[in-house]
């Protein structure tokens, strides 16, 4: 099950809501505090269907009333090219083998040195910034558009690079505003897999840290 049937009167990391808005600043170039800021920026305000809370449950503070969020988006056309995860797209938020991550066309394509480099990687993580939600009766369907045939879906994503700060005064009741609760099991893979992309270690680190 990856909602719950009814979704409880909290917020909670994984919520989906409405009437939300989106905020993303856009800059020419850094300004540096002695610049004047005048010119070369702009901020883009936008108001997603849906929204994601990404705080976590023992954050949300109902006094501070800060969350953070990122807009639901409409799913890449690529993923339907993989049999594996076109059966169920929520697979993307599972650890997978390295021929489940890719088309079997594509996997066919890869010299043997390349297919031995993944399957070393053996069980892992792929698209590490994305999570999938399921498709449900809030979700308005849209058309993928293929050239094997277009593909009417209901499934979502979030991305993690597009999460920002929201201030409110009020939120409002949960049946006006929350739509969405997801399962414990659900909350626990978006936990793990959002813990897993902020917690990697680049190359320079690890030799750095095998050295101490």
């Amino acid at each position: 099950m990856f909602y719950e049937k009814e979704p409880d009167k909290e917020l909670r990391f994984g919520d989906v809501l409405r009437g939300c808005i989106a905020t993303t600043p856009n800059i020419r170039e850094l300004i540096l505090p002695d610049q004047i800021l005048s010119e070369g920026y702009n901020i883009d305000v936008d108001l997603p269907m849906y929204s994601v809370v990404v705080t976590p449950c023992c954050s949300i503070d109902k006094k501070e009333k800060i969350i953070s969020l990122t807009p639901l988006i409409e799913v890449r056309n690529s993923f339907f090219d993989n049999p594996y995860l076109a059966e169920d797209l929520t697979r993307i938020n599972r650890a997978m083998t390295p021929e489940q991550t890719v088309a079997p066309h594509i996997w066919d394509q890869f010299p043997p040195e390349e297919k031995q480099k993944r399957l070393n990687e053996k069980v892992g993580y792929a698209f590490l910034e994305l999570f999938i939600y399921e498709k449900n009766e809030w979700f308005p369907k849209y058309t993928i558009h293929r050239k094997q045939g277009s593909v009417e879906t209901n499934y979502y994503m979030i991305n993690f690079k597009n999460i920002y700060k929201l201030n409110y005064k009020e939120m409002r009741t949960p049946i006006e505003s929350k739509c969405l609760q997801l399962s414990v099991q659900a909350r626990a893979e978006l936990r793990d897999k959002m813990s897993y992309y902020y917690a990697r270690v680049p190359k320079e680190d690890k030799i750095l840290l095998e050295g101490d």
